[in-house]
């Protein structure tokens, strides 16, 4: 494994970016950068995931506590929407990622929700309720 690569991960990305630059394709440490560029495709899906999570949790506490409703909720609702519109505007290969991921996020989130809440799990749908078009929906909240 490239020295640089673990010892110091800036200078290693400062060296490879210039390298590529260069057209110097023999020093490139190939292995350690195909383990970046992956690297960064599951950092994008992740990020999707985990705001889909957050999502759908705000979502379940919005339908389920009516009588704790907030503006913090509302600002979290807002932003995770926020949030994966920009993931997908940026790589719109991923336009169909929070439906390939909604029923592993709803399950996340509906844990979270019963732990959260001290409620039981049964409480909320095994799956996921809600169409995934209404949740990335800008105004669509789920009804009491």
């Amino acid at each position: 494994m490239n020295e640089q690569y673990v010892d110091d991960f800036s200078g290693w990305i400062t060296q490879t970016v210039q390298l590529l630059r260069e057209q110097r394709w023999q020093e490139i440490d190939v292995p350690n950068l195909i383990e970046e560029v992956e690297a960064l495709g599951k950092r994008d899906r992740r990020g999707i995931a985990s705001q889909l999570t957050r999502l759908l949790l705000h979502l379940l506490k919005w339908q389920y506590q009516p009588q704790r409703r907030s503006d913090s909720w509302l600002d979290s609702i807002t932003d995770a929407r926020t949030q994966i519109e920009l993931a997908i505007e940026d790589s719109p290969s991923l336009m169909n990622y929070p439906e390939e991921q909604i029923a592993r996020s709803y399950e996340r989130a509906r844990r979270q929700a019963a732990q959260q809440k001290n409620m039981e799990l049964l409480v909320f749908p095994a799956t996921c309720p809600y169409a995934v078009d209404l949740v990335l929906s800008e105004n669509w909240l789920p009804e009491d």
